[in-house]
């Protein structure tokens, strides 16, 4: 359930991703053994690795791993969770922040638990809008809430470093079920979301 460390990596995939990196230096018309590449597909394979390694995580058994019975039936958000992933069009990071809620039903998990929900499916190949419903579909099947809310901001470098070139945009999604259906509901959530400490 939890994360690997770098001696935990499958060999085999380690190996075959630092050929195919070799051979992409290559490619590109780099001398992949100049001194400054040389270690070069060793580091990126193993960074692809850390940043994929949600593959191997169940996101269900994270919440079920603190799931705890309680009466509490208010809303609970935890918000500005900070995410990064790897769009799957084009290799190139995007990060932001998650803001999540649920009216339980019964049953409560821990807050910790609902950050490393976020990070089980942002460390894969991902779209932000897939990934929204990722989250808020295993909370609603794991927890069996009264409703989930998530809305995820982010930037994408593959907007930022090429293509358009719009440093500034940024994208937003949002997915709500059961009682966040409501407006009533879903603006008390946006509200707080948008709201400041003091």
């Amino acid at each position: 359930m939890g994360y690997q460390k770098l001696e935990q990596y499958d060999k085999k995939k380690l190996a075959a991703l630092i050929k195919n990196y070799r051979s992409n230096i290559q490619a590109l018309g780099e001398d992949a053994d100049r001194e400054g590449l040389l270690k070069t597909p060793e580091r990126v394979a193993k960074a692809m690795l850390f940043m994929t390694q949600g593959y191997e995580v169940d996101a269900g058994a994270i919440l079920n791993s603190a799931k705890f019975q309680e009466s509490y039936s208010e809303m609970v958000i935890v918000k500005d969770i900070e995410l990064y992933s790897m769009c799957e069009h084009h290799l190139l990071p995007f990060f932001g922040k998650a803001h999540i809620a649920y009216i339980p039903n019964g049953y409560i998990t821990g807050l910790s638990k609902i950050a490393r929900v976020v990070d089980c499916f942002a460390r894969r190949l991902q779209v932000q809008e897939r990934m929204t419903h990722q989250i808020l579909d295993v909370i609603q099947d794991t927890l069996n809430p009264l409703g989930v809310a998530v809305v995820i901001e982010a930037q994408h470098l593959c907007m930022m470093m090429r293509g358009v070139s719009k440093q500034n945009s940024v994208t937003t999604t949002s997915a709500f079920s059961g009682q966040f259906e409501a407006n009533e509901t879903r603006s008390e959530f946006l509200k707080l979301i948008t709201a400041k400490l003091n």
